[in-house]
């Protein structure tokens, strides 16, 4: 046994393995990659070649557009948008949602986000999407999520090679397939950066937060290994992203840590929310006395959810008519995970003896929410870092007084906090939001008023029109 490890160990150590290991790599480098990326590209070519047609095709890639967020509103509005621009165009959505048909899935758009589309849009469906959802990778989430949106892309590439590739979902590492291998223009709308510098940030200064375990906190080793992983990826990230031939972005906050790691232009195309219809919503002249606070997310980790219930125990001790006081957690789901997370926030709220003041909503139609909107006060928003916030916009169109959270979209581009110009509120800790709605059911109804009709005439900056005209702007060079 001991032979053998010195055997291995000369070897190692040997000249003559060195040299094989450096011949092979550069053998590697120098000719089979080269050779896979010709045959790849000519394959596409080809395929191509054969599928060509008299019209334009434009394909979209957005694995979950059947999920029913902000995100897909973005999607089905844009879609909307470039079906009347470009009539000489066909358009196909790259999914996920295999269990889904295309009949049901427009269904679903119409009556959940209310948007209906022109004409019949066709659907490939994608039967990888898992290697893209983070539960299938506990270490190195981004770099196997990264690579699973690799695999996935390739899957769509072999389906259809269009004209025009656009990536809806922020999977930038595909945009090299379709640019380099498919020979396609390439654009991309952005809705959050998959790493910021920030992040690197807490991760060098080891604090315990989502992105970084305490256990890698807590170790001097690990932080650098993990800083080094990051500083990587983000350099493979910026690479990726030089691929699009115009990249849209959707708020300050993903503007300003883009170009820090991309430093290339971005247009700043805020997302499209039904204002025109929300603001004709009727509002009551004074305050009820039963109150509902809206809550409108995804049940997702990030949207923090947990937040508004802690928010709401710390509002029982300060606020005296509490028993009239209801949170309304209304949201999509988009799997079991999801599902599993609502039944955690029961558990939850049975835990801190709120059974009574708190209702799940899921998966409402459009004519439903509106119900909620009409009959809630005001509206919470909980995620730190939200992108943008498409549903704190809606709230406050919809004359809802909004307490967010002090960072992201909410604080850079929606709420303006300044006296005599407040549009809404901001806060942080549990204590916060509870003293701000405490703050909102005591105070003068003249004062709640001017906030409400000041909040509804400042979104019309982010109507489906604005966001129809200016997406087109910058998306026309594509289509040239």
């Amino acid at each position: 046994m001991i032979s053998f490890v010195t055997f291995i160990a000369s070897l190692l150590y040997s000249t003559d393995f060195l040299l094989f290991i450096s011949a092979s790599t550069l053998v590697l480098i120098g000719v089979v990659l080269p050779v896979v990326f010709l045959y790849l590209r000519a394959k596409y070519h080809h395929q191509k070649t054969k599928n060509r047609s008299t019209k334009l095709q434009v394909g979209l890639f957005h694995p979950y557009c059947n999920a029913g967020g902000g995100g897909e509103k973005v999607l089905w509005v844009a879609l909307q948008a470039l079906q009347r621009q470009y009539t000489n165009a066909d358009f196909f959505i790259y999914t996920g949602d295999i269990d889904a048909t295309p009949g049901e899935i427009l269904a679903k758009v119409a009556k959940n986000l209310n948007v209906k589309l022109d004409k019949h849009v066709k659907f490939l469906y994608l039967t990888r999407r898992k290697w893209v959802e983070g539960g299938q990778y506990p270490c190195f989430t981004l770099l196997g999520q990264a690579l699973g949106s690799i695999y996935l892309g390739f899957e769509a590439l072999n389906q259809l090679v269009p004209d025009v590739y656009i990536d809806t979902t922020g999977f930038t590492f595909t945009l090299p397939l379709f640019k380099y291998l498919g020979r396609c223009k390439t654009g991309s709308y952005l809705h959050y950066p998959t790493i910021t510098k920030k992040m690197m940030s807490r991760v060098s200064n080891r604090q315990a937060l989502y992105n970084n375990r305490s256990l890698i906190a807590r170790s001097p080793l690990f932080t650098h290994a993990k800083l080094l992983y990051y500083r990587l990826f983000a350099w493979l990230y910026s690479l990726s992203g030089q691929c699009s031939d115009t990249t849209l972005v959707n708020s300050t906050f993903t503007l300003e840590h883009l170009t820090e790691l991309w430093n290339r232009p971005l247009h700043l195309v805020y997302p499209p929310c039904d204002v025109d219809h929300l603001k004709k919503l009727p509002r009551p002249k004074q305050r009820p006395r039963k109150i509902r606070i809206l809550s409108l997310a995804q049940f997702r980790p990030e949207k923090d959810h947990p937040l508004q219930l802690q928010s709401l125990y710390e509002l029982r001790e300060i606020y005296p008519d509490f028993e009239n006081v209801t949170l309304v957690m209304c949201g999509s789901c988009r799997n079991s995970e999801d599902s599993t997370r609502v039944a955690d926030l029961k558990d939850l709220s049975k835990h801190l003896s709120l059974e009574n003041n708190v209702e799940f909503k899921v998966n409402l139609t459009y004519e439903e929410l509106l119900g909620e909107f009409q009959a809630a006060y005001l509206g919470i928003h909980t995620m730190m870092d939200e992108h943008f916030g498409i549903s704190v916009v809606e709230q406050m169109a919809a004359g809802l007084i909004v307490v967010a959270h002090r960072s992201g979209g909410p604080l850079l581009d929606i709420i303006e906090t300044s006296e005599g110009s407040r549009l809404g509120f901001l806060a942080t800790t549990p204590e916060e939001y509870a003293h701000v709605i405490k703050y909102v059911l005591t105070g003068g109804e003249g004062e709640v008023g001017e906030i409400r009709e000041r909040a509804r005439a400042s979104v019309d900056r982010f109507s489906c029109k604005k966001f129809k005209d200016e997406f087109l702007r910058a998306i026309d060079p594509l289509f040239k």
